[in-house]
C-alpha cells in the first residue's frame, strides 16, 4: 500500500516521523546502537583529519550505515521474538542468535574495510 493512499494510513511525512521515533528509541535503549555510532563517528573525525578522497568517504559512510541499519535490524527482530514469547524457546533463541550473528559478521567486514581505508590514508598501503 502507498502511504497515504488510505485514510488509515499515515501519511508519507507522518511515516518519516515514525522511523525518526524508531531510531531514537533504539539509541535510548540499546547499547550497541550507542557503540556503533560513536565507531561511527570516531570514524568520519578519522576520515576529517586524514583527508580521505571521495571514495573512501562513500566505503565509510556505506559501512557505517550498513552496521546501524543491521543492528536496527537485529533490535526489531529481537522485539519480535520477544514479543512472541517471554519464556524460553530454541528456537527463538536461535533466531535471536543468528540475527546477532548477522550484524557480527558485517561489523568485521567494516572494520577490515577500515583498515583497508584508513590505512592507504595514512600511506601504509598504495
Amino acid at each position: 500500500m502507498i502511504p497515504g493512499s488510505n485514510k488509515d494510513h499515515p501519511s508519507f511525512i507522518r511515516s518519516f516521523g515514525y522511523a525518526i521515533e524508531g531510531f531514537f528509541t533504539a539509541v535510548r535503549t540499546e547499547r550497541n546502537i550507542k557503540v556503533m555510532l560513536v565507531i561511527g563517528a570516531a570514524a568520519v573525525v578519522a576520515g576529517i583529519v586524514l583527508k580521505i578522497d571521495l571514495l573512501s568517504w562513500c566505503l565509510v559512510a556505506l559501512c557505517c550505515g550498513m552496521v546501524i541499519f543491521a543492528e536496527l535490524v537485529n533490535t526489531a527482530m529481537e522485539a519480535i521474538v520477544d514479543l512472541v514469547t517471554q519464556e524460553f524457546h530454541p528456537l527463538a533463541k536461535r533466531a535471536k542468535d543468528i540475527a546477532a550473528a548477522s550484524v557480527y559478521t558485517l561489523a568485521i567486514t567494516a572494520a577490515i574495510v577500515g583498515i583497508i581505508v584508513f590505512a592507504r590514508a595514512l600511506g601504509f598501503i598504495g
